[in-house]
Order: structure tokens, then C-alpha cells, then sequence
């Protein structure tokens, strides 16, 4: 990892080159709250501090979320940011080498002093455009969300429930929920990606499949090679058996306020149309404030969503939900959508 320094140093340090190195001191820095760590996409690497040093660095700053409440766009690359803000440029050619031979090359090294050596020309041109557009207290909410310990924990009895799927059968969630079982516990048991045992898409098709034996489970088109080794395809198995052999009065229920009321799709249409409007206003990307199926369950009489709480109410919902009791309507001028009050 590549920790800034000054503005004239930074510091690296590579837990992988001393084994037994202690991070320790890392996360007393993370801990000393007078101290501002900054980040750029950090979720990724909360959840490995948090998973293995149970430290989240505070107070915390995500260049990334920042960018895209200052309109910069969804997701933003640190590259665009070093160009935009920085007016510098990055040197990428040493991006998809093999990081874990030793000892790194200069070239390596150089590119990951670059990931973070600009942060701080970034972070100030970013903490004050906050200061002028007030929206500060938008960022903070975010990052709350990625510095909450439920964020990183699954339960493995409740894996299931994060795997999105149109099937509310007893049986097929019964083995759904086993197959997550197993991947979670796996997972965390041996440390790996819960993707690098399986992924959505392929345990969704071996719930589908209920493959009963290694050559049933060999012809299985999405498990990669990783979820083909014998102790992981023995533990697939053992998932299916278990699901298929499940009591019905122990079968997974769908929450039945998943089971949304039927949409009206003039009415989301309308709420897109509104969406676009108040995130070209406010300089933001539209799927930052609601998501599609954020509309959609807004149109249906849904309330519990996210769009609806915290900075994207002030920001979106309070509007969309007098749209939706005809409190106001949208003109268009030329290019412009205009919210009337009526």
C-alpha cells in the first residue's frame, strides 16, 4: 500500500514482503481521529482493514463519493480525477502486472506511489467545493454507510438473502440458501473473495441444475475452475443435498415487501423525467440519487427506499412524492424541464 506523506514524500509499505509485519501502527493512525485519511474508491479496502484489523480509518474522506456529489459523474476513475483536478497524468503500463512476485519493480513501485500521491491536491479542491455548495453533510452520509460494520458482515444463515432472484420457490430458495451457506462460510473460513468460490450467476444455475454428483456438477456452464476443486465441489453438493432434503416449514420465504404492488408505468416514466431534471441541477449522477428500481417502487406506492431518505430526499424525493399526488407537474422549455407547482 502507498501512504502520502508531506507533500514532497510518500511512504511505501508492503505487508506481503514482511510477513509478519504488524499493522499495528497503521490503524493507531487510522484511530487518531485529528488526522484526515483520504481515499479513493475505499470500499474495497475498509472491508479488508475491517475484516482484518477490525479498524475503520477516521475521520474519512472518499475522493470517489466526493467526486460524484460535485458532479463529476458515477463511479469516477482516480485517472480522471488527476487529470481534471491535478492537471497531471498517469502512467498505467504496470497496471495488469503480476503484483505478487518480488521483489517489485521500479516501474511498479512508481505506479503505486501515483495511485495516491495526488490525493491531496485532489482532496483540497474537493473539501472546498463542499464548503461552497453545502453538501458536505451529503458526503458524510455516504461515508457513515462505509464505515458501518454491517456493511462488511454477513451472516452466512443470511447469505441467501443478498442474492437477487425472480423465484419464490420453497425448494429452489431452499437450495439457494444452503449454496450461499456454504460460499459464505467458505469464504470467510479460508479468507478468498466469496465470488472466487462461486459466483451469483453460477449458483443461481446450480439451485436451478441441483447437480447430485461431480459429473452432474462438471457440466455446469458458469462455475469456474476455482468452484471446481474437490474440497469446494464436495461442499456444492453437500449444499444441493441438504436444500433438496429441507423441511417445507424450514424453506426460505421471500419478504413478502419484495412483492411490490403492480407499477404504474406512466407515472415512472414521469418520475425518470424528474430524476434527469434534478440531477442535471445539481451536477450529479442520476443513479447516485435513485436507482431504477428506486422509481419503480415509488410508482407502485413503495416509501421504504432509499431515494426517500437522508440528502437524496432533499435532493429528489420530496419532489417525486408530490408528482406522485399531483401536487406538482413537469413543462418542458426548449431543453429544460421545469417543475409547476399546482
Amino acid at each position: 500500500m502507498a501512504l502520502p506523506g508531506t507533500e514532497d514524500d510518500a511512504v511505501l509499505v508492503d505487508p506481503i514482503e514482511g510477513a509478519e509485519m504488524s499493522l499495528e501502527p497503521l490503524y493507531d493512525l487510522f484511530r487518531h481521529e485529528a488526522t484526515v485519511k483520504v481515499f479513493h474508491a475505499a470500499r474495497q479496502d475498509l472491508e479488508i482493514f475491517f475484516v482484518e484489523g477490525d479498524a475503520f480509518p477516521k475521520p474519512l474522506f472518499d475522493t470517489q463519493v466526493a467526486a460524484m456529489v460535485c458532479g463529476f459523474g458515477e463511479q469516477v476513475g482516480y485517472e480522471t480525477l488527476v487529470k481534471k483536478i491535478a492537471k497531471a497524468g498517469l502512467d498505467k503500463t504496470s497496471r495488469f502486472t503480476d503484483w505478487s512476485r518480488r521483489p517489485l519493480s521500479e516501474a511498479q513501485k512508481d505506479y503505486a506511489l501515483a495511485d495516491v500521491t495526488h490525493l491531496r491536491v485532489i482532496y483540497e479542491w474537493l473539501a472546498a467545493q463542499l464548503a461552497r455548495n453545502g453538501r458536505g453533510p451529503w458526503v458524510e452520509e455516504e461515508l457513515a454507510v462505509l464505515t458501518d460494520p454491517a456493511t462488511y458482515t454477513t451472516h452466512p444463515d443470511e447469505a441467501w438473502q443478498r442474492i437477487k432472484t425472480r423465484t419464490s420457490s420453497g425448494r429452489f430458495l431452499a437450495v439457494v440458501k444452503e449454496l450461499a451457506r456454504f460460499r459464505e462460510t467458505y469464504a470467510q473460513t479460508q479468507n478468498v473473495p466469496r465470488s472466487r468460490v462461486m459466483k451469483d450467476d453460477a449458483l443461481l444455475e446450480l439451485a436451478s441444475t441441483k447437480p447430485a454428483s461431480l459429473e452432474e456438477l462438471g457440466r455446469s456452464r458458469m462455475l469456474l475452475r476455482e468452484g471446481r476443486k474437490p474440497e469446494i465441489a464436495e461442499g456444492i453438493l453437500a449444499a444441493v443435498k441438504a436444500g433438496m432434503e429441507m423441511k417445507p416449514e424450514d424453506m426460505p420465504k421471500v419478504d413478502p415487501g419484495r412483492d411490490q404492488p403492480q407499477v404504474n408505468g406512466a407515472l415512472a416514466d414521469l418520475l425518470r423525467v424528474l430524476l434527469k431534471a434534478k440531477s442535471e441541477s445539481l451536477g450529479v449522477a442520476p443513479r447516485l440519487i435513485a436507482s431504477s428500481a428506486d422509481l419503480d417502487a415509488i410508482a407502485s406506492g413503495g416509501r421504504e427506499v432509499e431515494a426517500l431518505s437522508g440528502w437524496r430526499r432533499e435532493a429528489f424525493g420530496d419532489d417525486a412524492l408530490r408528482l406522485c399526488k399531483g401536487e406538482v407537474a413537469l413543462s418542458a422549455k426548449g431543453s429544460e424541464i421545469r417543475i409547476v407547482r399546482l
